[in-house]
């Protein structure tokens, strides 16, 4: 299912985990590495190797965090702007991925369980 998300948001330069990423920063605002991971249910090495890209290209800021040891991670303007073109892309990718898998009904269903996995549901 990831490659379906990577091929099409490989036109915006963007793999799935960053877009991802991109999206929990814009809905859940700044965040501690930590925290990231755990809205994207990945680990710290794992999450970072997702950000490197995205502070490279100026799409989020890597700053000092709510304490000494902590760093906040803050979507750029930049970030936002992205964001925005990506998410017509990655509405692309979910039609498609709904027309293969059967219809919205069934993907929804999915959605579902895998939500019940990670204790989202």
């Amino acid at each position: 299912m990831t490659l379906l998300y990577d091929r099409h948001l490989a036109e915006i330069g963007l793999r799935a985990t960053q877009f991802s990423v991109l999206m929990v920063l814009d809905q859940a605002g700044p965040l501690a590495v930590n925290e990231l991971a755990l809205f994207l249910v990945l680990d710290r090495t794992a999450t970072g190797r997702a950000l490197r890209p995205l502070s490279r290209d100026g799409l989020v800021e890597i700053g000092p965090g709510h304490d000494g040891r902590t760093r906040a991670l803050t979507l750029t303007e930049a970030g936002r702007v992205k964001l925005e073109a990506a998410y017509i892309i990655w509405k692309r990718a979910q039609d498609e991925f709904e027309a293969q898998y059967g219809g919205v009904t069934e993907a929804e269903a999915l959605r579902l369980s895998l939500a019940r996995v990670i204790g989202r549901a």
